[in-house]
């Protein structure tokens, strides 16, 4: 679209985009065993609370009668209770999952008690010298015995090695499910294991181009893939969730190695009705894409799902008055408001992400303005999305009179001034919340809405290097 770069530059230091990254449409067949990978055939269905279910279909030699087999390869982050396998003529007797994988740390942990062998190097000489330790604690540090004498192995980058004879058992070099099983005839057959699992997830990120002079806006939506189960899927079939299963572990900022502070949520000022076109599983909608490929450990992808171009959008300003006492002026919020409708919209669902909004300065170039974390949208939303403070428009809130009516009722006149320094008119949303209980508006200067049960709005115009006055008179009771 118009502005790829902007999403080129979304995905640097990430994967490429799908397309660049699979192979042809045609699936590959059923328990396809994965290269260098002991994952059959796999498919994901991941959802937005960072929950997911690993379907996997492998093709296993079982022997006749009982047998324990071994599935490497599965999430490091595996919840055991939900595994289920299934096949042609077995039962399954035990299941365990090992967990303890093979590191330096688990390594020496496991080795004490036992004998190893230290190599040294002289940092002189290059010589190297070999000596039987015994391992006596791993906690913190390594206290061993050498030659009768107690020595704490050191850690201040002198040449030293550990040897061990042998990895200590229960140590695994990948995650690995072992099932006892009994099989009802020996021969290869295909095995359906499936989990669910924690620390995969996605999320939707969208790049929108405001252009106020035509009053359009172009949005070009990217499904964002992360992988922290300590396990790559490779040619996975992956479908996508839009919602969060009742029950799911939030585990979505175990997903990211740098959690970022959420940005300012922007606001669906109108609910949709209108039913979209994408697929359905009971109440969550479903993005399925269209190619396999590999969600790899420890990796960012993103995908592109959505792609509008010149749809109706207007610049817009809010500012909301939690209560009622003065304040010196303050900024207005700066907003843009779109439909997802399919007429005059962008004609899609949208799930819950983040909006990042450029537009283009004197010069043509698009510059980042601001961004917004919007909720789910269905079709026929009207969306606004707040990009920050505005320079030139400000308001002022004053108490012209406040005045007890009895033990607990006030009646407030509320003055609220409204200055635009820019050269062209303005309209500002401007709300009064705090309308709790009995509260009532008595006198306007401008008629407002009751958009809430706690909350006014007024459709303030503001005239360009101008400035505009509202007046009201409250009742309320505190």
């Amino acid at each position: 679209m118009r502005f790829f770069w902007i999403s080129a530059l979304l995905l640097a230091g990430s994967a490429a985009p799908l397309a660049a990254q699979t192979g042809a449409d045609t699936p590959p067949p059923a328990d396809r065993p994965t290269a260098g990978s002991a994952q059959g055939d796999i498919s994901l269905t991941i959802y937005q609370n960072g929950q997911s279910l690993v379907q996997d279909r492998r093709r296993i030699a079982l022997p006749g009668g009982r047998s324990r087999q071994e599935f490497p390869d599965v999430s490091a982050k595996i919840r055991p209770e939900t595994v289920v396998l299934s096949g042609s003529g077995i039962g399954i007797v035990e299941q365990n999952f090992d967990y303890d994988l093979l590191t330096p740390g688990a390594l020496m942990q496991k080795a004490v008690g036992e004998t190893v062998t230290l190599l040294r190097t002289n940092p002189a000489t290059g010589a190297e010298t070999r000596e039987r330790a015994k391992i006596l604690a791993a906690n913190g540090g390594v206290v061993m015995e050498v030659d009768g004498k107690i020595e704490v192995l050191r850690d201040d980058g002198l040449p030293v090695r550990v040897i061990f004879d042998q990895v200590p058992p229960g140590l695994r070099a990948r995650p690995t499910l072992s099932v006892t099983l009994e099989s009802a005839n020996a021969g290869t057959v295909p095995l359906d294991l499936a989990y669910l699992t924690p620390g995969l997830g996605w999320s939707a990120d969208y790049v929108a181009l405001f252009d106020r002079a035509a009053g359009t806006i172009d949005v070009e939506g990217w499904v964002t893939l992360t992988n922290g189960t300590g396990t790559s899927y490779r040619d996975a079939s992956l479908l996508l969730v839009a919602g969060d299963p009742s029950g799911g572990r939030q585990n979505n900022a175990r997903t990211r190695r740098y959690p970022m502070p959420p940005p300012p949520p922007g606001t669906t000022v109108r609910a949709g009705t209108e039913t979209g076109t994408r697929e359905r599983l009971g109440d969550f909608i479903l993005y399925p894409l269209g190619r396999r490929t590999d969600v790899l450990e420890a990796q960012q992808k993103q995908v592109s799902f959505l792609d509008v171009q010149g749809s109706p959008a207007a610049g817009t300003y809010e500012f909301h008055v939690g209560g009622f006492n003065g304040n010196d002026p303050q900024s207005a919020s700066s907003a843009i408001e779109f439909s997802t409708s399919a007429e005059g919209g962008l004609g899609d669902q949208l799930p819950a992400g983040t909006v990042r909004v450029y537009m283009r300065d004197a010069s043509g170039s698009p510059q980042f303005i601001g961004e917004s974390a919007i909720a789910a949208a269905p079709m026929g939303s009207q969306v606004s999305i707040i990009t920050g403070e505005a320079f030139d428009v400000k308001v002022q809130t004053i108490v012209a009179q406040r005045e007890k009516r009895g033990d607990s009722r006030w009646r407030t006149t509320m003055r609220y001034e409204l200055t635009n320094a820019s050269a062209r008119p303005v309209t500002v949303s401007l709300s009064q919340d705090g309308l709790y209980g009995e509260a009532r508006v008595v006198e306007e200067s401008l008629e407002s809405d009751r958009v809430s049960a706690d909350s006014v709005r007024w459709m303030v115009p503001v005239p360009a290097n101008g400035s505009a006055s509202v007046t009201a008179i409250f009742d309320t009771e505190y």
